[in-house]
């Protein structure tokens, strides 16, 4: 799945949450954390496996339930701690929302379902030789340009848009957090609570 993709689905049912959760939509900083989190497993897998060769591949450690339940119960016991669970909460919450992201998007590629990467160490994935950031992301980039020009690429491609506009829709519903505390800074009270 693809970086926006991964933080429009985080934000639909991040804000889903806190409004069903909370009784008010997300706000500045937690948008700000949610995001990080939707992007996380990438940013730490991908380098690791694509630049130094330190994983097999890129969706292995942090895109495995072994590290998810690590990661989760660390993050919320640490801003349990120090007084922000939401801010935890929403850092969490993205984190794990990146995972049926990945477990789906070959549904609509390839036609399948992928699971494997979530029982990393204990289901070993494929391994990839280290080639490079810049030289995957072109190769995926590629790959997926090429998709998009075939029936099954154009149907995605509309799902896709779709996708990116309910959630841009969700968001502006939602006061437009983090854009609204950075033209009205201090006009939000703190939220980490």
């Amino acid at each position: 799945m693809w970086p926006w993709e991964h933080l429009a689905v985080g934000y639909i049912a991040y804000s889903l949450y806190t409004r069903r959760r909370y009784g008010r939509p997300p706000d500045g900083p937690t948008s700000v954390l949610l995001a990080v989190g939707t992007q996380l497993p990438d940013l730490i897998d991908k380098p690791l496996a694509w630049t130094f060769g330190v994983l097999p591949n890129g969706s292995s450690l942090a895109h495995s339930l072994t590290f998810v339940a690590l990661f989760v119960s660390t993050v919320l016991l640490v801003a349990r701690f120090a007084d922000v669970p939401r801010w935890g909460g929403a850092l969490a919450f993205g984190h794990v929302s990146h995972l049926p992201g990945d477990m789906l998007y070959p549904l609509a590629t390839d036609g399948g379902v992928a699971t494997s990467f979530l029982l990393w160490p204990f289901v070993p994935g494929r391994e990839t030789a280290p080639r490079g950031l810049l030289f995957e992301f072109e190769t995926y980039f590629l790959q997926f340009v090429q998709f998009l020009g075939t029936p099954r690429g154009q149907l995605y491609l509309v799902l896709e848009l779709a996708l990116v506009a309910a959630a841009l829709l969700v968001w502006n519903r939602d006061g437009r957090p983090v854009l609204t505390d950075v033209l009205a800074p201090g006009s939000h009270s703190r939220s980490g609570d």
